[in-house]
């Protein structure tokens, strides 16, 4: 049985984790958009410790935006955004020894302006467990189960306090980090392992 993931940007290293572990993942994509999770939200390690980085979204016009399904979520480009997330990125990441390696296909993608959140994401997580040599088959569900096995819609969440799945399961190791000033962080976005890792990222997964 394949695992239940809800959508995300650019996920923690526990989604990719969990694909690894089962071989593939569903992607819930029959959920209505819920605020303050990963779904547009992904978080790195710069020189100020942890920096969230959102993906603005559009209020869908006279519906509100937790009334919409995930799929039809659409990106506010009003800021440019992915420029600033870009730079971000660059700001906590160049001086790894992966950045330049990484960086120019996710900005391909960044700012290729996608009108919905969920194929961004979509496009995004491929990309990435590609760059993270996890051969996965990733599905998308057709209809929404309030609950199934195994279920981590809910299991990887930023407000989550429960221990991370890469904990959890006896699989999370340290690695070098630019900014580790204070000691490890754990479980930040993925192009956090790939930044600092690269092709090696795989051994922190499996």
């Amino acid at each position: 049985m394949l695992p239940l993931l809800s959508t995300a940007y650019l996920p923690p290293i526990e989604y990719f984790a969990a694909i690894a572990k089962y071989g593939g993942a569903q992607i819930e994509a029959c959920e209505n958009y819920q605020k303050q999770s990963y779904r547009n939200r992904c978080t790195i390690l710069t020189a100020n410790g942890k920096e969230n980085l959102n993906i603005p979204v559009l209020r869908g016009g006279d519906c509100h935006t937790h009334t919409l399904p995930i799929t039809q979520v659409e990106i506010d480009y009003q800021e440019n955004w992915p420029m600033r997330h870009l730079r971000a990125m660059e700001a906590a990441y160049m001086n790894s020894p992966f950045f330049e390696y990484y960086i120019d296909d996710i900005s391909a993608i960044l700012l290729s302006r996608q009108e919905l959140l969920f194929s961004l994401n979509l496009e995004l997580i491929r990309l990435l467990l590609n760059f993270c040599g996890i051969k996965a088959e990733i599905s998308l569900t057709e209809h929404f189960e309030p609950a199934c096995s195994p279920d981590f819609r809910n299991r990887i969440h930023p407000k989550s306090k429960l221990p991370c799945l890469t904990r959890e399961w006896g699989k999370e190791k340290p690695y070098w980090q630019v900014f580790a000033k204070q000691g490890f962080v754990s479980n930040l976005s993925v192009v956090d392992l790939l930044f600092n890792e690269g092709p090696n990222a795989i051994s922190f997964l499996v």
